[in-house]
């Protein structure tokens, strides 16, 4: 059941993604010869769509925001409890400081989410939409994986510290 639930979760996602990235160049209207992601400026509401929400449960959910040239797709990720929360927050902040390397990556998340990616005009006319589409959709599978992986490992280093240490009292 949680496979499924994350499999219709992760297609909607993908559906939405397809749907809302027909990203095209336009030139800010405010300064000659910019052109700035209108989903971060926000200086025209005539060039914003209206952000889609897609949420799984409470703790995981995805926003959409879409403008004429760019995209922002900000994720909060599933922390059912604190080790979670501790393990998601190093291991996101870790991604960040790497944005760089991911180019779609924002360095800073937006207010109330986890992580956030940026996508405008030019990455759609450098790369494959399906392929930067399979990028976001991979990534919050994987990141998923990857915290419940790094819980056990670290659960059970836990257990084979407490074990040595309680030899000592046998």
């Amino acid at each position: 059941m949680q496979a499924n639930t994350l499999r219709l979760y992760l297609t909607c996602i993908r559906n939405t993604l397809e749907a809302a990235m027909c990203l095209q160049n336009f030139p800010c209207q405010e300064v000659e010869r910019h052109n700035k992601p209108e989903v971060e400026l926000k200086t025209s509401p005539e060039l914003l769509l209206n952000p889609v929400l897609i949420c799984r449960n409470e703790a995981e959910k995805c926003l959409i925001e879409t403008s004429i040239n760019s995209i922002r797709i900000s994720m909060k990720v599933k922390q059912a409890d604190e080790l979670e929360n501790i393990l998601a927050k190093k291991f996101l902040r870790f991604l960040s400081m790497r944005a760089e390397a991911f180019q779609v990556l924002r360095r800073k998340p937006v207010q109330g989410y986890d992580i956030s990616f940026l996508i405008t005009n030019y990455h759609c006319e450098d790369m494959h939409k399906h392929k930067l589409i399979d990028f976001i959709v991979q990534f919050m599978e994987d990141i998923d994986k990857e915290i419940s992986e790094l819980k056990l490992s670290v659960n059970t280093r836990g257990r084979l510290v407490a074990t040595e240490f309680l030899k000592q009292f046998i």
